[in-house]
């Protein structure tokens, strides 16, 4: 969610009734994790955004892209499920601390109000403890890579901390989310080959204008509110040239991607494998509507779909 850049008098606050909080609530209550894990859990699965795997899924799949790309063959299905456990517990680290520095505005933002801290169902303290024992869990799945990858990793503590607060003054949030969302872009890399070279960097900028565009997005959700309690953020900034925008920051995705792959010297099967996710992200900018929120949810979500075809090109393009 995007946040505010200073605080604001309570007047310029939107004031929601339960049932608006109720209808635009982004909590998957009935989510399959939901129904099946004792409801003593549930504010802190809701904390770690466990009923909304999205997220995960976006700072996975770099990660994966990485390791695909470095590997001769099919990759290590051992290396993909360290990264696999390290994204879900760090981005469950990150919604915990994100929340908690966001706590006061996403009470004033219908669609986060119900969230456990600014509810009330946590408190500051609990969360924080919390926080603390799920980055303990990444650490120990990041100690399982070899020794430049583990100094790679911590590395990316700084955007990752850096990022919740600069949400506060900038218009380009979407910026520095990428900058941390996309890490594991190199790090997948460094996993496999121990070293870091321009092909991991080409797909690092890659994901961080493909972050550019999903993310902003996802901050149409939010606009009306945001608007109201003076918060930055691209959806916002661009007005009416969203989709224009948009269609730039997913052309140079897709230019760096392929970029990557030919420095990686990925096989023919690659270039042709990239015209399913290029066809994807074009379908995006074609349909959506961004006075839609749903639609809009729905589109972001739909980048999951994104990057698994652009792994199965880097895999198949190693493989083939």
């Amino acid at each position: 969610m995007s946040t505010n850049n200073h605080s604001h008098n309570q007047a310029h606050s939107p004031d929601h009734s339960e049932e608006q909080k109720l209808d635009a609530t982004d909590i998957m209550a009935d989510s399959l994790i939901m129904r099946i894990t004792p409801k003593a859990w549930h504010p802190y699965l809701l904390l770690l955004r466990i009923d909304r795997p999205a997220g995960s899924w976006l700072l996975l799949l770099p990660c994966w892209w990485g390791v695909a790309m470095a590997s001769m063959g099919v990759p290590d299905w051992k290396l993909l499920l360290v990264f696999f456990i390290g994204a879900l517990t760090m981005r469950g680290a990150g919604c915990v601390f994100n929340d908690i520095v966001d706590r006061k505005v996403d009470a004033k933002v219908a669609r986060t109000a119900l969230r456990p801290i600014p509810s009330g169902q946590v408190s500051v303290t609990k969360a924080f403890i919390f926080f603390n024992i799920v980055c303990l869990v990444g650490l120990l799945a990041l100690l399982q890579l070899n020794k430049f990858s583990i100094w790679v990793g911590v590395a990316a503590l700084i955007p990752l901390a850096v990022y919740p607060f600069m949400k506060r003054f900038v218009h380009f949030p979407q910026l520095f989310m990428g900058f941390a969302f996309n890490w594991g872009a190199m790090l997948g890399w460094a996993a496999v080959r121990g070293e870091l070279s321009l092909a991991p960097g080409l797909l690092y900028l890659a994901g961080i204008f493909w972050s550019l565009g999903y993310d902003t997005i996802y901050g149409h959700q939010d606009k009306k509110d945001d608007i109201l309690i003076g918060v930055k953020s691209l959806a916002i900034k661009l007005g009416k040239n969203n989709r224009p925008w948009i269609g730039l920051f997913y052309f140079i995705t897709i230019f760096l991607i392929i970029a990557a792959g030919y420095v990686a010297d990925s096989g023919w099967i690659f270039y042709l494998s990239m015209t399913l996710p290029t066809a994807h992200l074009i379908w995006q900018i074609k349909t959506i509507d961004f006075d839609n929120p749903k639609d809009c949810l729905s589109k972001f979500k739909s980048n999951r779909d994104f990057g698994l075809l652009v792994f199965a090109a880097f895999v198949l393009g190693n493989t083939i």
